[in-house]
């Protein structure tokens, strides 16, 4: 890999195609091309749930319907992250990313004039496959085009955007629904779609795996039946129940392509993934906070949306708002995390971060009252918000890290991947129990009511306030009473969270890295004071070797490699067989 010290020719030809760029200037050029990006990608998630009502006044949709129209895109974005990523990798990460900006700005045009709820699935899904073609590559333009001193602080800032993306998304959407049509709300992630191409077009240089190995077809389908499956049960079954035949047949495809893809990609000599990476103390410590921190993140968008508007009264735009104080800490303090992980340690950064995130969670449980109004929850975002910066961006290095430079289109899409799949569950489990507690407090209520009222009054509070709507003034009763089983519901919705969060932590103090530097080992290969024992070749061209005396590698129970041979690795990094570096 060759440097240039600007957007010019460098002063040599480069070999394989591939640069690190030197000059500040087009470094920042290149970030914040991709952070754009990142954002209309992760904008796109979250920005149609507050247009469900207009969706459905305007297309006649059904709840059904609006439920698909919004997760079609999830569902394809997190399914087709592992193998597009590793085709961005193969072919060329910016043209990938530029088709993908290009189909993405297309597709969310044409879902502006829909005129059907069915067209509209339709072109979300093909907006979540195009975006998978964006998302990825965006983080691994960034480990591939900075050097290795700078890329930390580089994947810091990427990694608050992506955190914030989504109230970013909430916040414009709501902005447009209270001011414009439901249409309007394709108009921010095209607009930055198009700013990112603009920026892709003239400053990101070309980058590419350099390996004469087959592409690996198998795992890339594999791997799109796991996440896809997996998802998909996750989405249905706090809606369809846990019992219903197409949650079940979801839920078993996941779980069958998961042990199909592990099973296959064990024996290929060039997996996409080499499933041994988990060996890696640092991506797996990394993928755990990575996966809780979203989980978290994501049901308390849920939970505190809800809060604000049914509880409290907020229009959605309002609501949205009372999220951009959590975004507002955890922005800046993602793009310094990496250096405190630096000067404090790895673990104690990210043990830290997730006990924030636990107390967050407790103190929002704790002190949320609605006559208190929105001061008695904000404590608990501002903590949720510090805890969030600080685990993010250093599980997000170390993942990334722990793959070489030619594979980081799937390093990259393996920590989107995460993140998806952290979001998915957090709100199908979180989601779950909050709505349970909610059916739960809300009986007594309703033992009297008959049963065509009882039914919208239990399946949430937005059906309560509906109903207490049309009761006039005798709906004041069933309007308290429903707010009060609301708040009641959070508080076990929200201790489970904590307790996901503490689970991490402990994890992570138990089984993670101490430094950075054992943490994100391709980030310090050139660090003479990183402890540099010797290092598991899991390369499937040799024999696995057993990790047990080196921090950062688990043992693999395999044999352990003679005195003094070489591994031909760097400390912690998995050799994927992707050909020479």
């Amino acid at each position: 890999m060759t440097t240039t010290t600007g957007t010019g020719p460098p002063a040599q030809a480069p070999a394989h195609n591939d640069e690190v760029i030197v000059d500040p200037r087009r470094r920042l050029l290149i970030l914040a091309a991709m952070c754009v990006a990142l954002v209309a990608v992760v904008a796109s998630v979250s920005g149609l749930n507050v247009a469900q009502q207009a969706l459905a006044e305007d297309l006649d949709a059904s709840q059904s319907q609006l439920l698909w129209i919004i997760n079609g895109y999830t569902l394809a974005l997190a399914a087709l992250l592992m193998p597009v990523g590793a085709i961005g990798d193969r072919w060329g990460r910016k043209p990938v990313l530029m088709i993908g900006l290009v189909a993405f700005s297309l597709l969310n045009l044409a879902s502006a004039f829909a005129t059907e709820p069915n067209v509209l699935i339709a072109l979300r899904v093909l907006a979540g496959a195009s975006a998978a073609m964006i998302m990825p590559v965006t983080l691994s333009v960034i480990t591939t085009s900075f050097p290795r001193e700078d890329q930390a602080k580089a994947i810091g800032t990427w990694a608050g955007f992506a955190g914030a993306g989504g109230i970013i998304g909430l916040f414009a959407s709501a902005a447009i629904i209270d001011n414009a049509t439901w249409p309007w709300v394709f108009a921010l992630p095209i607009a930055l779609a198009a700013v990112s191409f603009v920026l892709t077009t003239a400053f990101v240089p070309h980058s590419v795996e350099h390996t004469e190995a087959g592409f690996d077809i198998a795992g890339s389908l594999l791997s799109a039946l796991a996440v896809g499956g997996l998802v998909l049960a996750f989405h249905e079954g706090p809606e369809r129940g846990w019992t219903d035949p197409l949650t079940i047949a979801a839920l078993a495809a996941g779980l069958v392509g998961s042990v199909a893809f592990v099973l296959v990609e064990l024996r290929r000599e060039h997996p996409l993934v080499d499933v041994r990476v988990f060996a890696v103390r640092g991506l797996a410590a990394g993928s755990v906070n990575l996966f809780v921190v979203f989980a978290v993140m994501f049901s308390l968008f849920l939970v505190l949306v809800q809060y604000l508007q049914a509880v409290l009264g907020y229009s959605a735009l309002k609501a949205a708002s009372g999220l951009l104080p959590m975004a507002l800490i955890m922005m800046p303090l993602s793009t310094i995390a990496p250096t405190i992980a630096e000067r404090i340690g790895f673990r104690r950064t990210l043990v830290t971060g997730m006990l924030l995130l636990a107390g967050g969670l407790v103190l929002f449980a704790t002190l949320a009252d609605p006559d208190g109004g929105y001061l008695s929850v904000l404590p608990g975002i501002l903590v949720l918000g510090t805890g969030v910066g600080l685990a993010m961006s250093p599980s997000t290095a170390a993942i990334t890290s722990s793959l070489p430079e030619e594979k980081q289109g799937v390093a990259s899409a393996l920590n989107d991947t995460v993140r998806e799949m952290g979001g998915a569950v957090g709100i199908a489990l979180i989601g779950s129990v909050l709505n349970s507690a909610y059916r739960s407090n809300i009986e007594p209520t309703v033992a009297s009511l008959p049963p065509e009222v009882a039914e919208p009054v239990t399946s949430g509070i937005g059906g309560a306030l509906a109903v207490a709507g049309k009761m006039g003034t005798g709906g004041a009763a069933l309007v308290d009473a429903s707010r009060q089983a609301f708040v009641d519901g959070m508080a076990p919705a929200l201790y489970l969270g904590a307790g996901l969060a503490l689970a991490a932590a402990v994890f992570t103090a138990l089984r993670g890295p101490k430094t950075a530097a054992e943490a994100e080992p391709r980030l310090h290969a050139g660090d003479q004071t990183a402890p540099r024992p010797d290092v598991p070749d899991l390369s499937v061209n040799h024999t696995a070797r057993s990790g047990s005396n080196h921090p950062n590698v688990e043992s693999t129970g395999a044999e352990a490699a003679a005195p003094g041979e070489s591994s031909g690795n760097m400390t912690g990094v998995i050799d994927t067989g992707g050909g020479p570096r």
